[in-house]
């Protein structure tokens, strides 16, 4: 008999939900919480499964590995109606999987699926080898107290993850892992009031003043002082400036309109158009002149411009010259990255340490424009300005808010 030469497969730590997994033949199969006892012993009888799928008997047999014992929501489903219990480690990947499938935008996992990731992991540690039958608004509460005395989350963000707990069990029922009772019963829990919890508040979002806005520019890279101009002006979000490319503008009017490719409202059916009036024409004009789908604003060129503008004759060389160069550049070293939310306010933290004023998210920009467009227009203008349109407006109240948003840009911006 040949001398075997696979080894067994890797007991192995699956980071985001804390669980101990062991990969057969491709598929990932589910041990428990990692280093615990029954994780160790699930993972022995895997390792033996796997040889004896290696030492088979017959030899027409010899080399085909046997099929990999996998937790899917048959075999759960199956489980139950036997009476047997389902656990919560049991549907914790399950219910991953199902997360960032559903929580996707432009073929990545958006921020709400990867906090369902941590949500779980929190979930697992305290009770994994709970049945999903036994865990009812008692155990929720429980739980809910370690996050604000063990993890000092804020009132809102518990009550965010609370729900996501909710729906996972919601998920279950759906999917007849759980008894309807059992999501019904969470759903008595009340979310925690301001002023009558042990969590902590977080600051709301507040205007920003306009002086703290010019300090921080004179510190910032031209680029990046551009996006901060045009959001000032826009009341865009940040995520919507990062974006911006040229053939998303429509340059036909005197006052143009964006439509973002993607924006937070979106998965609504929710249109958003963004208005451009005169001065913030004047600040993007100069990242219009490269190919239609390229980026306006992207790390790489601020970089390289950076490092160019460095001695008397790169301060004084033409805006526009250095910015085409850079995006030459930028271009023959490979596909454009733009800044995204993160990275533009890093930038902007940066700028702020420099101009020694308190840091400040980008994010304040949008509220300070609506306040300004809010005293100067009315409620409704700052309302179509910022994109907050209900649900089912009528599509004549659509044209009127668009005619409202074009007067409020050629004014102001």
């Amino acid at each position: 008999m040949p001398k075997l030469l696979k080894r067994p497969p890797k007991y192995r730590l699956h980071k985001s939900t804390g669980q101990a997994v062991v990969s057969v033949h491709g598929k990932v199969i589910q041990l428990g919480p990692f280093g615990s006892p029954r994780s160790h012993e699930r993972y022995q009888q895997e390792v033996e499964r796997w040889r004896d799928g290696l030492f088979q008997q017959h030899p027409d047999r010899a080399e085909v590995e046997p099929e990999p014992i996998e937790i899917s929501i048959k075999e759960l489903q199956a489980r139950r109606r036997r009476g047997l219990p389902v656990t919560i480690n049991e549907i914790a990947l399950l219910y991953e999987d199902y997360a960032h499938g559903y929580y996707v935008k432009h073929g990545k996992v958006t921020r709400e699926g990867e906090q369902v990731s941590e949500m779980l992991r929190l979930l697992l540690r305290y009770h994994g080898e709970d049945e999903l039958e036994e865990f009812g608004p008692v155990r929720l509460k429980e739980l809910r107290e370690r996050m604000i005395t063990e993890f000092n989350w804020s009132r809102k963000y518990i009550n965010e993850n609370v729900n996501r707990i909710r729906r996972l069990f919601a998920w279950a029922c759906e999917n007849e892992l759980a008894s309807p009772l059992v999501h019904q019963g969470l759903q008595t829990v009340a979310g925690l009031k301001k002023g009558r919890s042990g969590a902590r508040e977080t600051k709301k979002v507040t205007v920003i003043d306009d002086s703290i806005v010019d300090a921080t520019l004179k510190h910032a890279p031209e680029i990046v002082a551009d996006m901060v101009r045009f959001q000032r002006l826009t009341g865009t979000r940040p995520g919507e400036v990062c974006t911006l490319r040229p053939f998303d503008i429509d340059q036909s009017e005197e006052v143009w309109v964006y439509e973002p490719a993607a924006h937070k409202t979106e998965h609504h059916d929710k249109n958003r158009l963004v208005m451009i009036g005169p001065k913030a024409q004047a600040i993007l004009k100069p990242y219009l002149d490269r190919e239609a789908d390229a980026y306006c604003f992207v790390p790489a060129e601020t970089t390289w411009i950076a490092k160019h503008r460095r001695g008397a004759e790169g301060a004084a060389a033409d805006f526009q010259e250095v910015l085409d160069r850079a995006h030459r550049v930028a271009v023959k070293r490979g596909p454009l990255t733009p800044y995204d939310a993160g990275s533009y306010r890093l930038a902007v933290n940066r700028a702020a340490e420099k101009a020694e004023v308190a840091k400040w998210s980008p994010n304040r920009l949008r509220h300070t424009a609506a306040t300004e467009v809010r005293k100067r227009f009315g409620l409704e203008a700052a309302q179509v300005v910022c994109g907050h349109q209900s649900a089912d407006v009528t599509q004549v109240y659509a044209e009127r808010d668009a005619s409202l948003a074009k007067q409020v840009a050629k004014t102001l911006g």
